[in-house]
């Protein structure tokens, strides 16, 4: 199956790679020449890792099962170590589900195409969703542990990758149930955890429709909330700082089917102050006639500036389900222009593109997954974009 190019600005299909048949593809990450690839699990694959030192011919090395009622569709790799979250799936089960792994999976990467796991962290309950892990001591993550209502934010100490330890956790009071906590919430709304992007000792979480939630994490032990922003959306998902601006980019995730499904954007936090932010706008909507296609159409996920991967506080690259891949430039921020797009053909077996995931490498190089069935595609930008990439990487 191959699957191209249905609209595009400033942006190149490069190659495109079906996983096998499993093309539910979900975080995607590069390092050095493989790259992994975590699958949303209707497909029941687990992980892909490629190798992709040629990109123009990416090739499958090794696919690897989720286990039984249990999806593992993050990855993060950093350090020498990869991990791999371990969640209930399905989230929605028509029946009951048999038993299922929760946790976060540890693997060494001594041979990049051959990790071997060296631990497993028991999370219980439902499992861990997200991670964030760029090397260092801690690793932060949503989970829902034994005794809570939803996901909430957990911290876990790697210094010893072999025996990794809880070292801290934060949730919104009312989550707890085992303890007694009731929601002060309304019932037609979702406070969860997703994940949370640091800066320094500051930690900004997407709190779903709690918006944003500011931590101080200076003691890892004891978080703490400091400041909150809210606004008009809900499913708030990625909160990126851009520290030397002191801005803070949010996705709303859209969550539902279209046609013309509730709006979701991605919005500018003032975080000068992290204890006081402050909403400050919304970047422009695509242009064309996505709100009136079947599937998903608003934001996902946003390329978060990692240590080695490009990375720029001027140019923010987005997945936008039926939209595509979009990129814009905050020059200024008040008025955020978009600058590219790529949108894909329909995958057979859906009804509409569905971009999930990207990462842009220190090439510049971007790296897209389909959360249906459309697999892996790989971008380039053209050599304008490629030459405001270079003036723009932080």
């Amino acid at each position: 199956m191959s699957v191209g190019t249905a609209a595009a600005k400033g942006l190149r299909l490069l190659a495109h790679h079906d996983l096998a048949g499993s093309g539910d593809g979900m975080q995607v990450m590069r390092e050095g020449d493989a790259l992994y690839v975590g699958h949303s699990g209707t497909s029941r694959m687990g992980t892909s890792i490629l190798d992709v030192a040629d990109p123009l011919r990416p090739r499958l090395v090794d696919q690897w099962p989720a286990p039984d009622n249990t999806h593992t569709h993050k990855v993060q790799v950093a350090g020498g170590l990869l991990l791999v979250n371990h969640e209930r799936f399905p989230y929605r089960p028509t029946g009951p589900l048999g038993p299922h792994s929760a946790g976060l999976a540890v693997y060494d990467l001594k041979d990049p195409f051959a990790p071997e796991q060296i631990a497993f962290w028991e999370s219980g309950g439902k499992g861990v969703h997200r991670i964030v892990w760029e090397g260092g001591r801690y690793a932060h993550m949503s989970a829902v542990p034994d005794g809570f209502r939803d996901r909430i934010w957990v911290a876990v100490d790697l210094s010893d990758p072999a025996r990794p330890v809880e070292a801290g956790r934060w949730w919104w009071p009312g989550q707890w149930e085992a303890g007694g906590e009731r929601p002060d919430w309304p019932a037609d709304r979702r406070y969860a955890a997703h994940h949370a992007l640091t800066s320094g000792d500051v930690a900004y979480l997407g709190f779903d429709d709690a918006n944003l939630v500011v931590l101080d994490v200076s003691d890892m032990a004891s978080p703490k909330m400091i400041g909150r922003c809210q606004w008009g959306g809900g499913a708030t998902h990625t909160c990126l700082p851009l520290p030397g601006r002191d801005l803070l980019v949010v996705t709303d995730e859209q969550q539902h089917d279209g046609p013309r499904a509730p709006e979701r954007r991605i919005h500018l936090v003032d975080v000068a102050d992290p204890a006081e932010p402050s909403y400050r706008g919304a970047v422009p909507h695509p242009e064309g006639p996505y709100d009136d296609l079947p599937m998903r159409f608003g934001p996902h996920n946003l390329h978060e500036n990692r240590q080695g991967s490009y990375r720029s506080e001027r140019l923010i690259f987005a997945t936008y389900f039926n939209a595509g891949v979009r990129v814009y430039d905050l020059e200024d921020p008040d008025e955020p222009r978009e600058i590219a797009h790529w949108v894909s053909e329909t995958p057979p077996g859906q009804q509409a593109p569905q971009a999930n995931d990207l990462f842009v490498d220190e090439g510049g190089l971007i790296w897209v997954t389909d959360r249906t069935h459309g697999g892996l595609f790989v971008l380039e930008p053209e050599p304008a974009l490629a030459a405001l990439m270079e003036e723009a990487r932080a």
